[in-house]
């Protein structure tokens, strides 16, 4: 009975957060189903018509943000007046994300389309939730769409596989990943790096297995749930804008990227173009975790950073 209940309470301490997080998600859900029924609406749901929906459920996370993690948002002032792609590394879960939309919505009035992974889009009963707060597929179609109607839209490079295989150490899993900056050229909006700190501290996945690295990537699906839910610091940083630039050549462009080294390229120039952007956004978002992370990443530092006033 006691190493029952010791092994009952160890799933509960190591689960319980994430747990909870889902539980609040399908809660909105709920919510608003009932207030779309109460008001009888039928409009569009990235019409204004939901703001004021969006804004109970954008003041719930922020409250949520601040009481448990002590949240803060830093170079909101680096995203355009106009449409452009936000590229942020993946934690365990995203809640760092969820965080971050819910500050600009309330701050800016700014609804942020953000590109999920197909199996968010099978999960049941989560809809009118998706829709309402600009879950959008993954498609160069729907993406250049969000851009061409002035919109931000974010998007995860490494996605679940960042997620689940990434861990202390922030490494980012890209792959060959570049289709982000084939749409940013496409459209001609800049690119915006974004990073959360502490947010691996926060919440692990466990370590890596040959058997579940190989389930994920025959099924695309996340089978190893995530531990933890710890109230350490959470700082999202927005870095400088990679601008588009009709007017520059793709050799001042590698002078940009790779800072003097030499690269020699047989491709044509526009695959060599969507490389060398994809190229600068990775580095700019591993120069990020570089200046705001301590790597390997230490639950007991992140904690700690929870009473450090100097970077407010």
């Amino acid at each position: 009975v006691i190493i029952a209940s010791l092994t009952i309470s160890a799933i509960l301490v190591f689960f319980i957060v994430p747990f909870t997080i889902i539980f609040f998600i399908y809660l909105n859900n709920i919510l608003l189903l009932i207030y779309q029924r109460n008001s009888e609406l039928k409009a569009e749901p990235l019409s204004n018509v939901w703001d004021s929906a969006r804004k109970t459920i954008a003041s719930f996370w922020d409250t949520y943000a601040r009481i448990w993690h002590g949240y803060e948002l830093h170079g909101v002032e680096n995203l355009p007046e106009g449409p452009g792609i936000l590229v942020y590394y993946h934690g365990a879960i995203p809640i760092d994300y969820l965080y971050f939309l819910s500050r600009l919505f309330l701050w800016k009035k700014r609804l942020c389309l953000s590109v999920a992974d197909h199996f968010v889009f099978r999960l049941p009963g989560l809809k009118l939730l998706l829709a309402v707060t600009g879950v959008i597929p993954g498609t160069r179609e729907e993406c250049l769409i969000a851009l061409k109607n002035g919109y931000l839209v974010s998007i995860s490079p490494g996605g679940v596989r960042e997620a689940l295989f990434s861990d202390e150490s922030y490494q980012l899993m890209w792959g060959n990943r570049k289709g982000f900056a084939q749409v940013a050229l496409d459209a001609r909006v800049p690119i915006i790096p974004m990073y959360t700190q502490n947010v691996r501290e926060g919440y692990r996945m466990f370590k890596e297995r040959r058997f579940f690295r190989r389930l994920y990537e025959s099924t695309r699906l996340p089978f190893t749930p995530p531990y933890g839910g710890l109230p350490v610091k959470f700082r999202t940083y927005i870095g400088k804008p990679i601008p588009y630039d009709p007017n520059i050549t793709t050799e001042e462009l590698v002078e940009k990227v790779i800072s003097g080294y030499m690269v020699l390229l047989c491709i044509s120039t526009s695959v060599k173009a969507k490389f060398l952007f994809s190229f600068q956004t990775k580095t700019a978002v591993q120069a990020l975790i570089r200046k705001h992370q301590t790597i390997p990443g230490n639950i007991w530092k992140a904690l700690l950073e929870r009473f450090d006033k100097r970077r407010k």
